[in-house]
């Protein structure tokens, strides 16, 4: 990842500033390494079952910039970002996405200022698309040592959770209201995926 990525991506599509003062005051943290122990410690702070636990690798972003931006831009923007969640149907199609570009708020993200996360599913914040298919999708993602492998069939929904230590309180504040709005799902069966994806990050200098 080049220097600067996620400084643009983030200041760009979601704070006000790109002030140090706005970066500091959304509790985003320094991320310096990446390891199962860290994504686990911090995993179990944010009340991620170690068994649901997975990382994302740089062959991710690879991908999303093969994505032709004359014809995708918006999503291709869109999936870079680094707090996402996506829910996919039994016909593993993409039915409710959120991310953290639109959502707006200080010093919090107000995922739910629109009452999406009261009806499960969600209701659709973030334009649908299909240049990430559930299949591709999953090929990205990587288990960890506790995690449990398992096969997404005879399952309701595939939810896919991006998270990072260097969101901070964004995160935890996201996992929350998303395992809260899974609650409502009770005749419902649900595999979720939460995916740390701070690799992506690793160089950028904040």
């Amino acid at each position: 990842m080049k220097k600067g990525f996620l400084f643009i991506v983030i200041c760009l599509f979601l704070l006000p500033s790109c002030s140090l003062v706005f970066v500091k005051m959304y509790g985003f943290k320094r991320v310096k390494s990446v390891d199962d122990k860290m994504i686990a410690k911090f995993g179990s702070k944010y009340n991620i079952p170690p068994e649901d636990a997975y990382s994302i690798g740089t062959d991710y972003v690879e991908f999303i910039q093969t994505i032709d931006t004359t014809k995708f831009k918006q999503e291709k923007k869109n999936h870079y970002q680094p707090l996402q969640v996506l829910y996919y149907d039994t016909e593993s199609n993409l039915i409710s996405y959120h991310v953290n570009c639109y959502v707006g708020g200080f010093p919090n993200l107000e995922w739910n200022k629109s009452n999406s996360f009261d009806v499960f599913p969600p209701t659709k914040q973030a334009p649908l698309d299909s240049v990430l298919s559930l299949q591709t999708h999953l090929e990205f993602l990587k288990p960890l040592s506790n995690t449990q492998k398992t096969s997404i069939k005879n399952y309701d929904y595939v939810v896919i959770i991006y998270w990072n230590k260097l969101m901070g309180r964004q995160s935890k504040r996201f996992i929350k209201i998303i395992q809260k709005n899974l609650k409502l799902a009770v005749d419902k069966k649900i595999k979720v995926f939460y995916v740390n994806n701070d690799v992506l990050y690793l160089n950028d200098g904040l």
